[in-house]
């Protein structure tokens, strides 16, 4: 009996190291298909500021493209801006418009075009005695001051709104400065930005919805682009084949998508596409979302690749909002795994320690396909073809 009981135990043994070997040897080995030079992972902390931090990471690898080297921007700085530019706008709109802490890619260019950039050193943005950035308090506060502001109490709009609401940001953040020095030498962030050879004029937006033409410009219809800039309309084929092109030719490629997909893991480093559509899975708690995760990861082994994702299933996620424009985050390269499906190197803003990849992800190219919302790219990055089509 004894010895039965040890035969049993050591078969067991047995059992689960062969399936712990034989999960180990379903881990996913990427090997580096081309690799952009970019500057460090940093971290958003508390706040709703991912188009900051991927469009500044952006301009950095950028200027290590052009040779200005790694440089450490300010996020906080044009976060600061876009704050005025925010509230100026809500204002116009008599309060119907977004105040938020979100934003898209080109609110970097715009606070850029006009104001320049700084470097880190130069303005932290954080004076409110914290470790971190969080906005929340500050955001709702300044939109209240707003919300009532636009109720017109007084009958008559006082000229010191402006300077008010602008005086609860600076309490918060500080005030950007107009001169720092660098190299030794005063400058402005203007005359800093034009030095380091960066113009904002190279830089443009493209999406892919069938609801408005392709090859024109439209007002990308999501509540983060609260300034109503235009993106160039492209067929899915052609904007996968932008992002390639530019990455093959050592342009990183600043991307706006959803993660709101079960098999997004920033955690374990991956995004998939669940083999079974979003739509047909029940809901979990977050505390169940990592299992959610690995099950759709699952799903898409077994099945030995993941749906077909065409201009239809785009649309369709689109518009019934399964597809949202959730996050920011800044495509530095492609990877391979064993099986030969290409992934999207992602450099995200949420720490170095936030996973194993130090914070990085691959996101798959279907997963890619489906869930990109929009892109920021260089205009010499887009294929010669497509840029004919576009009249650039």
């Amino acid at each position: 009996m004894k010895r039965t009981l040890i035969t049993l135990m050591l078969i067991a043994f047995c059992s689960v190291n062969m399936l712990w070997a034989q999960e180990k040897q379903e881990e996913k080995k990427f090997s580096t298909v081309v690799d952009v030079p970019t500057t460090e992972v940093r971290n958003q902390e508390s706040t709703g500021t991912c188009w900051a931090f991927a469009g500044t990471s952006f301009i950095e690898a950028e200027l290590i493209r052009l040779g200005a080297g790694n440089i450490d921007l300010s996020e906080m700085f044009t976060v600061r801006h876009a704050y005025s530019q925010k509230a100026l706008r809500y204002f116009r709109l008599h309060g119907k418009g977004n105040f938020s802490e979100g934003g898209q890619a080109h609110d970097v260019l715009n606070v850029v075009k006009e104001f320049g950039f700084i470097p880190e050193s130069a303005y932290s943005g954080n004076e409110y005695q914290s470790d971190f950035h969080i906005h929340r308090e500050m955001v709702k506060s300044t939109k209240a001051m707003l919300d009532q502001i636009v109720k017109n109490p007084n009958r008559v709009i006082t000229p010191v709104w402006e300077e008010s609401v602008n005086g609860v940001l600076d309490t918060y953040m500080g005030k950007t400065p107009k001169t720092f020095t660098y190299e030794g030498t005063e400058t402005t962030p203007a005359a800093y930005a034009e030095k380091l050879g960066f113009n904002t004029e190279d830089y443009i937006e493209l999406t892919s919805y069938s609801h408005h033409p392709y090859y024109k410009e439209f007002n990308l219809e999501i509540p983060d682009n609260w300034s109503h800039d235009l993106y160039y309309n492209l067929p899915i084929d052609e904007l996968m084949e932008v992002m390639d092109n530019a990455l093959m030719n050592g342009y990183s490629v600043c991307w706006d998508g959803d993660v709101s997909e079960k098999g997004f893991s920033h955690r374990n480093g991956y995004a998939v596409l669940p083999a079974s559509k979003t739509a047909d899975m029940t809901d979990s708690e977050i505390a169940k979302w990592e299992k959610d995760v690995k099950k759709a990861e699952k799903k898409v082994s077994q099945k030995g690749k993941e749906p077909e994702v065409d201009q239809a299933l785009r649309q369709l996620t689109f518009d019934n909002f399964e597809t949202t424009d959730d996050h920011l985050m800044h495509l530095t390269g492609i990877v391979k795994d064993q099986k030969g499906t290409r992934y999207y190197k992602t450099k995200n803003s949420w720490s170095k320690t936030s996973n194993k990849m130090g914070g990085y992800l691959n996101m798959s190219e279907a997963y890619v396909r489906l869930k990109t919302v929009a892109i920021m790219v260089h205009k010499d990055a887009i294929p010669k073809e497509v840029k004919k089509k576009l009249g650039l």
